[in-house]
């Protein structure tokens, strides 16, 4: 039996990997280190806590010698690094801890594997490290990177790393970069389940700009089973885009959850945008369904039915997760916009 460690499994696309590897690979072990910060819940994987094929681990990445240790102690075969800073207005207002988990803590990780002889290192990082786009065109795997915000530019640095690694040192590595991620246990500071917290409760919608920037977007399960497609069947050093193939403008997505939740257009609002908003994303992931067979399961419709319905049957998750420090977040980012 196989044992991966899960970095940063209890956040939002960690634990969705988490839950879904147990779930559909009975001969796989899972270690989860995680640490815990504000978006890191352990609700979030309730229902695989008892599974005798799981363990949880309290710590932070940059701590090398913990690092060491569980890879020797459970026989660690591959590395998947979800754990990150991940919301781009956090690192506008506070770029450090950015450069400290997703630069040095993803350093600490490829120390530790090349050390140990970690047979595969698989980096989960975005399509944010390319830039931005013109209203034409798709990242592919070849485009230059151009980050613009300080989130992108750590999650860009922690990719170059671990080509190095790889060129320099011959670690086994694999790098994903995937379009915006919606679905179930993601925290309310990003777009969907923010609108959908705030339309559930009539409250404003915060739109930035003109509310015309384009993303693709991708249902994270489709994520979690192009993840695992790299790690079983991607030749080492390969980098692969993953994306939902849906372009979006930010109003067609808060359109589509007010009509499924019966709320009027007139709780939108829009404020003013971020310092240097990326205008457009749109991802070509021709490469990982021709080489290794994956394509997405859902379509965006039936994605945001599946999202907005789980929401709407975990409220007690959604009130566990708005706390009084993520009041103290909404007012600091919305209320003088």
């Amino acid at each position: 039996m196989k044992s991966i460690l899960v970095t940063g499994g209890a956040g939002f696309i960690g634990s969705n990997f988490v839950r879904m590897v147990l779930a559909e690979h009975p001969e796989i072990r899972v270690l989860n280190l995680d640490r815990l910060t504000y978006a890191g819940n352990l609700e979030n994987l309730a229902e695989v806590q008892d599974c005798d094929r799981y363990q949880f681990v309290h710590g932070d990445i940059c701590d090398g010698p913990l690092v060491e240790k569980l890879i020797d102690e459970h026989e660690i075969n591959a590395i998947v690094n979800f754990a990150a800073e991940s919301h781009v207005d956090r690192s506008i207002t506070g770029p450090k801890i950015f450069i400290e988990t997703n630069v040095t803590g993803t350093l600490t990780l490829l120390q530790a594997a090349r050390d140990k002889g970690v047979e595969r290192f698989l980096q989960v990082s975005t399509d944010e490290v390319y830039g931005s786009l013109g209203a034409e065109g798709k990242f592919t795997e070849q485009t230059p990177l151009s980050p613009n915000s300080p989130y992108s530019a750590s999650k860009a640095a922690a990719d170059h790393l671990v080509r190095a690694f790889g060129h320099t040192f011959g670690l086994q590595y694999n790098i994903t970069r995937c379009s915006n991620n919606y679905g179930p246990y993601q925290f309310p500071e990003k777009l969907i389940p923010l609108m959908i917290h705030n339309a559930l409760n009539d409250k404003e919608l915060p739109v930035y700009g003109d509310g015309l920037q384009v993303r693709d977007w991708l249902y994270v399960y489709d994520h979690c089973t192009a993840i695992w497609h790299v790690l079983e069947r991607a030749a080492p050093g390969e980098v692969y885009n993953v994306g939902g193939c849906n372009e979006k403008t930010n109003l067609e997505v808060l359109d589509v959850i007010l009509s499924r939740l019966n709320k009027p257009r007139t709780l939108v609002r829009h404020v003013k945008d971020r310092p240097g908003h990326d205008r457009r994303y749109a991802i070509d992931a021709g490469k990982i369904i021709t080489q290794l067979g994956w394509k997405p399961s859902v379509t965006f419709e039936q994605g945001i039915a599946r999202t907005i319905d789980w929401y709407l049957n975990n409220e007690k998750w959604l009130a566990g997760v708005v706390s009084g420090a993520y009041q103290q977040y909404y007012e600091k980012m919305y209320a003088n916009r």
